[in-house]
């Protein structure tokens, strides 16, 4: 990974995010000039309109090794003619700038996935599971629980939820151990909701790769499950349509099903956690959703995306 600098940024939020613009952007010759924050969550995707690239900034430098991972899913993807995003090649990658890795994008002209998207999403992700392993670089095993240990551990919110939370997060990691998984392995996601697709002409592009992973197919599926049965952002129709599409439905899976919707259920919520702090929606919202994991309150609420 090349370095621009190792100092740490101490907070990740657009403040940092803006100083690591300013870094990489003068390590790597780009104009900033109208340069516009696309999105700030997981990383913090800036849009720099000149060179038409789109420039990602990870949260701090733990996420090195999937910025690197990233990299390398994107070039096996491109080489087979995958429709997914496509790197900035003209740039060595990761960066880390400013304590972040950063990496460097190919903007896509369109527009982000939505409700008439779902069919799209089933559509990539049977074409993308029934990939083989890549041969030119080690596809690690997918860890779905991966990053929700840390995010508890730096959120600031109050002890009783960290609490909980940890005990529910080794709870899960006992029982997914004990899986018996009906669909073979294969390359996975990670992060597989529509809104890590871009509809480029009419046509799907996958987008994202940061969680990708050899991996169990029921992963990927159980997000928008999970987003159907938990949050309710899906109608029964729609939902119909992704499992028609992709030719399973993982909530048929008597055994892992309640598990794996619980394993979302927490990675949603633990997401959003690490924002807590930006604006009383966001708070709103994650209270809500911590409601939701304690099984608090008489009716099921629906969770507001960000």
């Amino acid at each position: 990974m090349s370095q621009a600098t190792d100092s740490p940024a101490a907070v990740f939020g657009a403040e940092a995010a803006e100083r690591a613009l300013a870094v990489v952007c003068e390590l790597a010759g780009l104009d900033r000039a109208g340069a516009s924050l696309m999105r700030l969550g997981e990383n913090a995707l800036y849009h720099l309109p000149g060179p038409s690239v789109v420039v990602r900034i990870a949260r701090s430098a733990d996420y090195g090794a999937d910025a690197a991972k990233e990299v390398d899913v994107a070039r096996w993807l491109a080489a087979g003619g995958f429709p997914a995003a496509r790197l900035w090649d003209e740039a060595a990658q990761p960066v880390l700038a400013d304590g972040h890795p950063v990496t460097f994008w190919q903007y896509i002209e369109g527009r982000n996935g939505g409700r008439g998207d779902i069919a799209h999403l089933a559509a990539l992700l049977r074409d993308l599971h029934a990939l083989p392993r890549p041969a030119a670089f080690s596809l690690p095993p997918d860890d779905i629980l991966g990053r929700v240990g840390r995010r508890i551990s730096r959120a600031a919110v109050p002890a009783r939820d960290k609490d909980f939370l940890s005990a529910r997060l080794t709870d899960l990691q006992e029982r997914l151990l004990g899986l018996r998984f009906p669909l073979a392995p294969g390359p996975v996601h990670g992060d597989a909701h529509v809104q890590n697709l871009m509809i480029r002409v009419g046509q799907p592009v996958l987008i994202d790769f940061e969680r990708a992973g050899w991996g169990q197919p029921e992963w990927d599926l159980a997000m928008t499950a999970t987003e159907y049965q938990t949050a309710g952002w899906w109608s029964a129709p729609e939902y119909a349509l992704f499992c028609k599409t992709y030719g399973f439905d993982v909530t048929t899976w008597a055994e892992g099903w309640p598990v794996l919707q619980a394993v979302h259920a927490i990675k949603m919520t633990t997401w959003l956690m690490q924002n807590v702090a930006a604006s009383a929606d966001i708070a709103a919202e994650y209270a809500k959703r911590m409601r939701t994991l304690r099984g608090e309150g008489s009716q099921p609420e629906t969770w507001r995306p960000f």
